[in-house]
């Protein structure tokens, strides 16, 4: 099953809980729960991880736990049901001032051509159940990806940069040739006049292994965008200056 635009109940919020957080841009620590790590990389030889909650609060906690396949298609994220990953154990309480440690085990061993990537959502739900309520109540909602590295090595991204109009906005499209993801974060483009347009301050977003990204761009209509950019940017935590490709 794919999720893209609706799924009912449970599996709805499940499914855009990492979409609406820019996939990654949930803080890992809110109120009384702490995840780590907020990120994960398995080897090519490796079989399992583990993710460390908790608890520093003085009540219980209680969530569940699933794990989708992540994708990108027609510049979108696209996240699937998937037993390649299974997250041991999916219902899980935390006592007060403890932790609980969830493991993440591969179904199928073996070494991989091309990244594999995932999303492990962790959501705080209350222990009680209203019956004046439908669904789930999520208290809280984490996101952690997961990246099962290529059999190559750490991989390596190869990104092509297009920044063009779109219904009168400026858009941003990132292309991935390579076998590794590329974590975008702090951006800034300086155009031939020599102007700075921050794009961001933090993480941007992610673009997959042989994937392509669209986003809107939080600048002006009337913004000097065109021709040849220089862009500053962080490309998974290294500082890097890039140029887009014009038509």
């Amino acid at each position: 099953m794919t999720v893209r635009r609706s799924f009912n109940n449970f599996w709805l919020l499940l499914a855009l809980a990492p979409m609406l957080s820019m996939l990654g841009a949930m803080p890992a620590t809110a109120a009384n729960l702490q995840i780590s790590p907020v990120t994960i990389n398995m080897r090519a030889e490796q079989n399992s991880a583990g993710i460390t909650l908790q608890n520093l609060g003085d009540k219980p906690l209680y969530g569940q736990v699933r794990v989708f396949s992540w994708d990108q298609a027609s510049g979108e994220e696209v996240l699937s049901v998937t037993q390649e990953l299974i997250a041991s154990p999916p219902i899980v309480e935390v006592a007060p001032n403890g932790r609980q440690i969830i493991r993440l085990v591969r179904q199928a061993s073996g070494p991989l051509a091309l990244e594999r990537t995932f999303r492990v959502l962790i959501d705080e739900v209350a222990r009680e159940v209203d019956p004046e309520r439908s669904g789930v109540d999520i208290r809280l909602r984490y996101s952690v990806p997961v990246f099962l590295l290529p059999a190559t090595g750490a991989g390596k991204e190869v990104l092509d940069w297009q920044v063009f109009r779109k219904d009168g906005e400026w858009m941003l499209r990132i292309k991935n040739s390579g076998n590794f993801h590329a974590q975008i974060g702090a951006m800034t483009f300086k155009n031939a006049a020599g102007t700075d347009y921050l794009i961001s301050k933090g993480l941007f977003g992610y673009v997959l292994a042989g994937r392509m990204r669209e986003w809107r761009l939080p600048v002006a209509n009337d913004a000097a965008l065109d021709g040849v950019l220089a862009i500053s940017v962080n490309v998974n935590a290294k500082a890097i200056i890039a140029k887009n490709s014009t038509p």
